[in-house]
């Protein structure tokens, strides 16, 4: 006969979608009843109404199948604040990373920033810059974190443009991130982990700060995050070599940065001084992407070059670097009833979507050889 033992164990690899961790090994999973072939038992989530929840409740009833269960009644209720406190002091703990020591510059007067920060780390610093906006850096962003996770590689985006933010808008993210007393659970899209000041603002309204509070939230978008243990965390500075990009470069111990421009020689002027930048503060350059490079038409293949042509090969020669994609000028194909599709992300299978998988294959070529 079925017993409580049993069915905990079938289920033990059912993880709560946010935290990545078992529902079983969290506590989450109380007042288990068997009768005959009738499993009854309630889930303590972490916060009510967890839009999650339909997927938890289908991981459970198919784990339990095996044991021969036909029905199974899950009733879903919340931690209470004692419990949500006990549940966060655990991940911060695991977020120190055991208490090893940060590595230089990763110190705040609040303790040590992330175990991604941390000595013998495997997350690699991609940080992608340009010279100016509007050329398309959170594009080149999302698209290649995206083609990264489909390499299968663990990645997270830090949406690091606070004023302009917009990378939960281009991946289609509608949700907010959870959050367990002070900590905070990334929102995850298309296998990437994402974080964005565009989560706490409201209505699209403009951030109004200056310097040290825009830096303080960088911080807290490592220190308070409760991050996986990532290949890649990708971040999108905003344009140009203002404070945030300088509070993110002294943040990260070590970065590769990808510099983004349009073929339009003006740009690539403006995005050397992203390059030099990146070298002060000791930081490599991947590579250029030119962004926009052409206009393919539809009917015949030809090639417009609408913003001129070369900005990407001079400035990667500027630098010294790789050009290691020329991207098209286009846009997505988007079904907005499909919850699959996103506004900004090029579908796998597209030529654009093969265009930064290339892209991925020689960034994780680059920093894996």
């Amino acid at each position: 006969m079925l017993n409580r033992e049993e069915v905990l164990e079938a289920i033990k690899d059912v993880q709560d979608p946010e935290i990545r961790k078992s529902l079983v090994e969290l506590g989450m999973i109380r007042d288990v009843q068997i009768e005959g072939t009738n499993v009854s038992l309630e889930v303590v989530l972490t916060v009510p109404g967890c839009p999650l929840k339909a997927k938890m409740q289908d991981d459970i009833e198919a784990a339990l199948k095996p044991l021969g269960v036909t029905h199974v009644d899950i009733r879903f209720g919340a931690m209470n604040e004692e419990e949500r406190a006990r549940l966060s002091a655990q991940l911060q703990a695991e977020r120190q990373g055991g208490g090893q020591a940060p590595q230089a510059g990763a110190n705040t007067a609040e303790g040590p920033l992330s175990p991604l920060l941390a000595p013998g780390s495997k997350t690699k610093f991609i940080a992608v810059a340009s010279g100016k906006g509007g050329v398309g850096k959170s594009t080149v962003t999302v698209n290649l974190a995206t083609a990264l996770a489909r390499a299968g590689k663990k990645v997270g985006i830090i949406d690091a443009d606070i004023y302009g933010f917009s990378v939960p808008d281009m991946m289609g993210i509608s949700q907010r991130p959870v959050v367990i007393d002070q900590t905070i659970l990334p929102v995850e899209r298309h296998g990437v982990q994402v974080m964005s000041m565009g989560f706490f603002i409201a209505d699209n309204s403009p951030v109004v700060w200056r310097g040290p509070l825009l830096g303080k939230m960088i911080r807290s978008f490592f220190s308070d995050v409760h991050w996986d243990d990532l290949d890649y965390m990708l971040l999108d500075l905003p344009p140009g070599t203002g404070d945030v990009a300088l509070d993110v470069h002294q943040i990260i111990p070590h970065s590769s940065e990808i510099i983004v421009t349009t073929p339009h020689a003006t740009a690539a002027y403006v995005a050397v001084r992203a390059g030099v930048m990146a070298r002060k503060t000791k930081h490599d350059i991947l590579g250029v992407v030119e962004n926009m490079s052409y206009l393919e038409c539809g009917h015949c293949g030809e090639k417009q070059y609408v913003f001129g042509r070369g900005g990407g090969a001079t400035l990667a020669r500027e630098l010294g670097v790789d050009l290691l994609a020329s991207i098209p000028l286009g846009l997505p194909d988007f079904n907005v009833v499909d919850p699959e599709d996103s506004p900004s992300i090029y579908k796998a299978d597209s030529p654009t979507g093969k265009l930064y998988l290339e892209l991925a294959e020689k960034v994780i070529h680059k920093l894996e050889k």
